[in-house]
């Protein structure tokens, strides 16, 4: 398993990377300090499994980890957290 640790738009994030876990899926698994949110989850902890390779055909697990952050920011108009009233 590999660490990380980045800071992505001001927010601290942990990375923890499992190649080929089962063997046969690369995991993800991303935790912010403070449980901020992101575009990927409301709550600052997301499990995510995907395609044996995948990761590493993107660079490794924090290049997967900022462009995938990046797309679903732009995908949904992300600003970071925002309170909603209604």
């Amino acid at each position: 398993m590999e660490q990380h640790t980045i800071v992505w738009r001001g927010v601290q994030i942990e990375i923890n990377f499992t190649p080929e876990a089962f063997g046969m899926v690369d995991h993800i698994e991303l935790r912010t300090e403070g449980k901020a949110p992101l575009p990927v989850t409301e709550t600052g902890y997301r499990s995510h499994f995907t395609h044996k390779g995948t990761v590493t055909d993107y660079g490794g697990a924090v290049a997967f980890v900022t462009t995938w952050l990046d797309h679903e920011a732009e995908r949904t108009s992300w600003r970071g957290a925002q309170l909603s009233l209604f």
